[in-house]
């Protein structure tokens, strides 16, 4: 009785999905797709950031009273060789040798 109860719950959960799937829009047409712009692609900007400073006060500054409203300003750096790691470093935490432990 439990087995008949299980296909026929299956039975209607499949019914329902096919006429909510049959409510939905198809897939759209080839001129409904984004186009790229007549410029071309648009490219990365690959550039080395620096922070802005904080601007110094001799009062304790609020968020709105920071350039940009509290968000971190940056700016190009002047320096735009990427910084490396040490060889044998990892580039993360500890040495990237082996374990001491």
């Amino acid at each position: 009785m439990a087995g008949v109860v299980v296909v026929a719950l299956l039975i209607g959960a499949f019914w329902l999905g096919a006429r909510i799937r049959g409510r939905e829009p198809g897939p759209p047409r080839p001129e409904d797709q984004p186009r790229l712009p007549d410029e071309g692609p648009v490219r990365e900007v690959l550039e080395n950031r620096e922070p802005d400073e904080v601007p110094h006060s001799d009062h304790r500054l609020t968020p709105h009273e920071i350039p940009g409203h509290g968000n971190a300003p940056t700016r190009t750096s002047p320096s735009q060789d990427r910084p490396r790691w040490r060889d044998g470093g990892s580039g993360s935490f500890g040495s990237g040798g082996p374990g001491t432990g």
